[in-house]
């Protein structure tokens, strides 16, 4: 497809036909977090500190039926949130979702990413997941999100990876090809999808591909429908990625599962490989960490998405090296962490953690109101203590 109206329409359709996510219905706030939809503990992994105010204002652009935009409420109990959909079928899941969680601090618009500008003001988070790869022009869908985010604003993108779909990519074709005529009518495409797995045989790439992968959230026809017969997709690699980004004109801060893009994990048993990644250049002399990125997901090409954090500037982010800045500093726990008090906790993003006694002492003690020098009179670890706190996310520190 290449026209933008009929690209719209068409995927309106599909989840006018599918409202997506199919999550369901809760008359009590989503259970547990997502860290990158908290605005204290996304600010706080984009910068190293927590954020001068909360009162901010929240787009969640494309929310779909408002699984998301349920929690963006919920876990930022001072913003004001937006969300915008092309699906008037989804949206109206979006508002029921949210009246009865109680999720009374947001407003929706039945409007596409290409007409923001109808929206007034700027936004200081905005949540884009799962939508430019269905436009009929992502660079455009960026361009138009960027122009609507606020100086120091951070923005939440996700897209998905080339690499780790090429298996759903033959199935899309597949399915579109023996639809024929009939392609657009999703669920005739459910159908026909659903018959050519259960008659493929068993050890086929693309069958075994789903039951390891997708087959426990496929069960539900909207997942099944939005991953095999959507009308629009643009799947992404490293290099095409960054052309998204530049285009948008904002800062990159970073992807928001940084363990998986680090060279280490894979080349450890050669450290003279990393050495030469270290030493890449493209062909604009410079731009190394593409580089590495690119090489790291050929590497291992079980990237089904890319998840990752732009900002508009200033973004200044802090510098803890200094002692007498962490001492002036004052320390609360990071609000997405589960399991405290205890030593075994898990942290922003539900990876177990295990705490010395006097680490959990400390943690107990951060209530925002002693500084970190108040709190080491009382309790007996060091500064080097501290800061592995800080790099494990656990304390959101406040400037003096």
């Amino acid at each position: 497809m290449s026209d933008a109206q009929t690209v719209s329409a068409a995927v309106a359709q599909l989840y006018n036909t599918y409202p997506f996510p199919p999550e369901p219905l809760l008359d009590e706030p989503p259970p547990g977090y997502n860290w990158r939809w908290n605005w204290l503990a996304a600010y706080n992994f984009c910068t190293g500190k927590k954020p001068q105010k909360q009162d901010i204002r929240i787009l969640d652009a494309g929310c779909g039926t408002g699984v998301g935009t349920e929690y963006l409420v919920h876990l930022n109990p001072q913003a004001s949130v937006v969300g915008i959909d092309l699906s008037a079928g989804a949206l109206a899941v979006a508002k029921e979702r949210c009246q009865r969680s109680k999720a009374n601090r947001v407003e929706f618009h039945h409007l596409s990413l290409f007409d923001l500008e109808q929206l007034p003001g700027e936004f200081d988070l905005i949540n884009c997941v799962g939508v430019l790869h269905h436009t009929s022009d992502p660079i455009r869908g960026i361009q138009a999100l960027a122009k609507k985010l606020a100086p120091g604003g951070l923005m939440h993108i996700f897209v998905y990876g080339e690499l780790g779909r090429w298996e759903i990519q033959l199935m899309q074709k597949a399915i579109a090809l023996l639809q024929g005529d009939k392609r657009g009518d999703y669920r005739d495409g459910v159908q026909v999808g659903r018959q050519l797995f259960s008659s493929l045989p068993e050890n086929n790439r693309i069958v075994k591909r789903e039951k390891e992968r997708w087959s426990l959230e496929n069960h539900r026809d909207e997942n099944f429908a939005d991953m095999y017969v959507h009308p629009q997709e643009i799947d992404y690699n490293i290099e095409t990625l960054f052309e998204l980004i530049d285009a948008s004109g904002l800062e990159f801060i970073g992807f928001s599962n940084p363990g998986f893009w680090q060279l280490e994990r894979l080349l450890a048993k050669a450290p003279e490989l990393i050495t030469r990644a270290n030493q890449l250049s493209d062909a604009s002399g410079g731009l190394r960490q593409r580089q590495i990125y690119r090489l790291i997901e050929l590497l291992d090409p079980e990237v089904t998405h890319y998840e990752f954090f732009l900002g508009r500037p200033p973004i200044t982010k802090a510098d803890w090296s200094d002692d007498n800045s962490l001492l002036q500093a004052i320390p609360e726990l990071n609000p997405c962490i589960e399991g405290f008090p205890s030593q075994c906790i898990f942290n922003y993003d539900y990876q177990i953690v295990n705490l010395s006694l006097a680490e959990l002492e400390f943690l107990q003690r951060c209530n925002s109101n002693y500084t970190v020098a108040d709190l080491l009179a009382d309790v007996q670890i060091n500064l080097d203590d501290v800061r592995k706190l800080v790099k494990q996310q656990l304390i959101l520190l406040t400037p003096a």
